[in-house]
């Protein structure tokens, strides 16, 4: 959604400067290059941060522009042998477009038949599994539609207008309750999942790919065409993430937004098989083009996907991670009193494999009872109760994944952990669209934010119409509103502000 009332008066300044907007470089920022020390990051997970870090822009520090270029390079070498399913001639997109569209719908609707028979989740055996997916793919999500960023200063060009205008949109236009990256935060932080960062490398390999793509725009444009052009395409497994995610009582909000916005009538799925042909050149070489917009699709299938995620989670494995995690506090906060056939916990904490072997202790002493209610175990009383001991050391992420482990198969039926008020008993869920029914009937809608409000107390709102009154030359206002669009910030109140500003400058232009 475009907002021409947005757009001030120095904003306006610069829309007349259209020649010099056509090479704007983005601007390094003061929290990007500056400070980058000189060696080139090692690993996705160093290349995501750093260039995550250095706000994805063009301008990136020379070592992490270079290992970003490196990064293309060895994938696209190492996909250079896998089957493309692009056909041979890019004047086919739109009939491959439409089969893909039929054959996803087809395979949903079978889906929705097998359920509808009485056939169980196919996804996720639980919610603590449908949460440690989210968590899994969080690297990804959170850097959504970035790869799209280096082509922002180009906005003007009318054959990127496609891309440009997807990129706005993967930002909501500037709205809270639209931009992509906001909404899986706010997925995040309401399931008290704020370990996302301690993950392997390889759930970075995604996510450092779109911001290299991002950050060398210059070089690969075709691939990076071609990596949007599968990316938008609407897949099966985001329709069925969807059905049961708001099946287990999560919002799935953020994925069903995905299947509206990726529609083939004219959505982004369209506007990327519309962008390779305005993308194409029509002097010569428009072969060679081609050819590297089929490699840089199959980039798509590079890193984590969705199914590998799914099919990634083991209970008993991410019951161990979250009990380790809380070692590093748990082996010194203990009291000597309580002690576990002889041992106290401090010490079952310090000893190699000390995790593994205190849950079978404990599972000896009857504190942990596999199989039963939770409320039937100890443990879980220290954790959820009137009286527990250790309430609020856990997050609700890592409550559920305790809470499903005692349960054993019996977690299948999607319950979630009880409130330490509520009934010890476990509970069938409601699905997320009832629970926002009912909500909205007593009067209070779920995720209801004062927008308003939250600028009013955002310094960063203030100081951005400061920089662009004070800012007389256009290039500069340009600038100022492009990083703050950049994947670091253009979640934050300034970055919606800049962003809403931008969007009524393309509408106006």
């Amino acid at each position: 959604m475009i907002f021409p009332d947005a757009i001030s008066t120095p904003t306006r300044s610069f829309l007349a400067s259209s020649d010099r907007m056509a090479s704007t470089v983005l601007p390094a920022g003061p929290d990007s290059v500056a400070n980058e020390t000189p060696e080139a990051p090692r690993g996705d997970r160093a290349l995501y941060e750093c260039l995550l870090r250095a706000n994805g822009a063009i301008e990136a520090p020379v070592p992490a522009r270079q290992a970003a270029h490196a990064r293309i390079e060895q994938l696209l070498d190492h996909a250079a042998d896998a089957p493309c399913g692009l056909p041979d001639d890019p004047d086919d997109l739109a009939d491959w477009m439409a089969r893909g569209v039929a054959s996803a719908g087809l395979q949903y609707r079978a889906y929705l038949a097998r359920r509808k028979a009485g056939g169980h989740r196919e996804y996720f055996t639980s919610r603590s599994h449908a949460l440690h997916f989210l968590r899994a793919v969080a690297p990804t999500k959170l850097v959504d539609g970035a790869w799209l960023y280096g082509l922002l200063p180009q906005w003007r060009n009318p054959r990127f207008a496609d891309l440009v205008r997807t990129y706005v949109e993967e930002l909501g236009g500037g709205l809270a309750d639209k931009n992509h990256v906001l909404l899986y935060r706010r997925l995040l932080q309401s399931h008290g999942i704020d370990d996302w960062r301690e993950q392997p490398d390889a759930n970075y390999t995604q996510g450092a790919l779109q911001l290299a793509l991002a950050t060398c725009a210059d070089a690969f444009l075709p691939e990076l065409i071609g990596f949007n052009l599968g990316y938008e395409q609407l897949p099966l497994h985001l329709l069925i993430t969807a059905y049961e995610l708001d099946e287990l009582g999560i919002d799935p909000y953020y994925f069903s937004l995905h299947v509206t916005v990726d529609n083939a009538a004219g959505g982004h799925a369209r506007c990327a098989v519309r962008a390779v042909h305005e993308a194409l050149p029509g002097t010569g070489g428009a072969d060679a083009f081609w050819r590297r917009v089929r490699n840089g699709f199959k980039l798509n299938d590079t890193g984590l996907c969705t199914t590998a995620a799914i099919a990634g989670f083991d209970l008993h494995a991410e019951f161990l991670r979250v009990l380790q995690r809380k070692t590093v506090e748990g082996r010194v906060a203990h009291s000597d009193y309580c002690r576990i056939e002889g041992r106290s916990v401090n010490e079952w904490l310090d000893s190699e494999n000390g995790v593994v072997r205190f849950v079978d202790a404990l599972e000896r002493k009857g504190w942990l009872r596999r199989g039963k209610n939770p409320a039937e175990s100890r443990f879980w009383r220290l954790l959820q109760g009137e009286r527990a001991e250790m309430f609020g050391v856990f997050s609700p992420f890592e409550l559920q994944v305790v809470y499903d482990w005692i349960r054993g198969d019996d977690c299948r039926d999607g319950a979630a952990f009880p409130a330490a008020a509520d009934a010890a008993a476990p509970r069938a869920p409601r699905s997320f669209r009832q629970q926002y029914r009912l909500a909205t009937l007593a009067g209070h809608t779920a995720l209801a934010t004062a927008e308003s409000a939250s600028e009013a107390l955002d310094p960063d709102i203030a100081a951005l119409e400061r920089q662009l009154v004070s800012q007389g030359d256009a290039r500069q206002q340009v600038d100022l509103l492009l990083r703050l669009m950049g994947p670091a910030h253009h979640w934050s109140m300034a970055g919606l502000h800049a962003t809403r500003i931008f969007a009524g400058a393309m509408l106006h232009a």
